[in-house]
């Protein structure tokens, strides 16, 4: 079977062997590593036990090995892994990162060529790229402000507003918040999980391929003159705040900055304040994949839709679709549904659709999910399926969501590095981006918007 990819690409010390090195002994964390974890742990045969590890706060990664899953965290957490019974391996020793914060400008400063770790992109710089496009693209270009993350909700400073930008060849009606609309449309999403950084980058890079082809490319041109095409870059802004500052060694913040559930999160990978967003709608929530203690990377909040990033985007969603499918799980959108939603997570390198809270149960649109998956799958080379058939249940997530309420036929894609390229893990180094990542995605995310108008007569 495949080793663990690199989880920080560039940083990695040593892979140790599997074979060689056991649970560490030692349970010190040094003053240098008090901010981050320290291990990837393949966990034997976990993939059967995935909800004993979510409930019990570890962080379990995208990945999955066979019946392996991974965790990672520090050696506290792998004498935790023992004390539950569970039994494996070190599969990589991550060495102590020196935090140098970067100094970056406050929320809602202009600056488009704000950068951190390299050249990704700063919440600044991803909001003034899409005023750039509309400055520059007037004939394609409408932005809409939909909400505001949890700590502009609170009056806090660096809060952000939450933005879409909404691209086709406008025409009287076009982009406006009315789930009625003339053409069909393609949704975006990306950095739901703050620290999934490329999924960032891919949406920046679809918005300029979008808008800066329309004049020279006939593909582009087919599709924005036939769709409306809305991009979400930073889901999640407060948390990729977090991520930001911490420069060329990006902090793993995962969950929104809501810390009013619990206290004492010791603000390594493994004991976090905030929400899990993708964990928190209301859609089969508190059911798989979900943690209930408030530091754990999945904790799902107090209530389903408790925090303000998922209530402002589920009434963005609700603007954009029409609802159209019944109540019960095997109800199934009608096959003239109109519309196609992608969220952007990373690395497990698959294509995922509903239900993700639990692969024993079908939607009634299974087959054409199925099939548009399966050839998102050829075109990038990743698995397919629910996420419980090729890596764990999850429930209360976004893709659920917009199936179970809405109609919408909807996907994850995890994007990740499965040839062995060096882009694995949360932080590829940037030169990955414009490399790998964006010629692997972009056919893809052209596939899927070029169904967004019959998505379930695919066969």
């Amino acid at each position: 079977m495949p080793r663990y990819r690199a989880l920080f690409t560039g940083t990695i010390a040593a892979a140790v062997s599997a074979a060689v090195v056991l649970w560490p002994q030692s349970t010190e964390v040094t003053a240098a590593a008090t901010n981050l974890t320290n291990y990837v742990y393949r966990v034997t045969g976990s993939a059967a036990q995935a909800g004993k590890l979510f409930s019990g706060g570890f962080d379990v990664l995208e990945q999955r090995d066979g019946n392996d899953l991974f965790v990672l965290g520090t050696d506290k957490d792998g004498a935790r892994l023992r004390a539950a019974g569970f039994t494996g391996t070190v599969e990589q020793v991550l060495p102590p990162q020196d935090f140098q914060p970067q100094a970056l400008a406050e929320a809602g400063v202009q600056d488009v060529n704000e950068t951190y770790y390299g050249g990704y992109h700063t919440v600044n710089a991803q909001y003034s790229h899409l005023d750039q496009a509309a400055t520059q693209h007037p004939d394609l270009v409408t932005n809409v402000t939909f909400g505001q993350s949890w700590r502009k909700s609170r009056g806090m400073a660096n809060g952000y507003d939450l933005r879409a930008i909404c691209i086709t060849k406008k025409q009287a009606g076009d982009c406006a918040l009315n789930p009625n609309s003339a053409k069909p449309r393609f949704f975006l999403m990306s950095q739901i999980h703050a620290r999934e950084i490329t999924t960032g980058d891919i949406s920046w890079r679809w918005i300029d391929y979008l808008v800066n082809g329309y004049s020279t490319d006939a593909t582009v041109k087919a599709l924005l003159d036939s769709t409306e095409i809305w991009v979400v870059p930073i889901t999640n802004p407060d948390g990729v705040d977090i991520v930001q500052r911490g420069g060329n060694t990006p902090v793993l913040q995962r969950k929104n900055a809501n810390n009013t559930n619990g206290s004492g999160c010791a603000g390594n990978g493994s004991s976090q304040i905030g929400v899990d967003l993708n964990r928190n709608t209301n859609s089969h929530w508190d059911t798989t994949g979900i943690s209930h203690q408030p530091c754990a990377q999945t904790y799902d909040g107090p209530r389903a839709d408790s925090e303000v990033e998922n209530t402002a985007l589920e009434g963005l969603f609700r603007n954009l679709f029409p609802a159209r499918r019944g109540t019960g799980d095997s109800a199934p959108a009608p096959a003239d549904y109109k519309g196609v939603m992608i969220t952007m997570h990373s690395d497990a390198s698959m294509v995922l659709f509903p239900w993700q809270y639990d692969s024993r149960v079908h939607t009634g649109n299974d087959a054409p999910l199925r099939a548009m998956a399966k050839q998102m799958g050829s075109i990038t080379g990743y698995q397919y399926g629910q996420a419980g058939e090729i890596l764990y249940n999850a429930s209360g997530g976004t893709d659920d969501w917009t199936y179970d309420k809405l109609g919408v036929a909807s996907f994850t894609i995890e994007v990740g590095d499965n040839n062995g390229r060096g882009c694995g893990g949360f932080t590829p180094k940037f030169t990955c981006q414009a490399s790998y990542f964006w010629p692997k995605m972009r056919p893809a995310l052209v596939y899927a918007a070029q169904h967004a108008n019959a998505p379930y007569r695919t066969t």
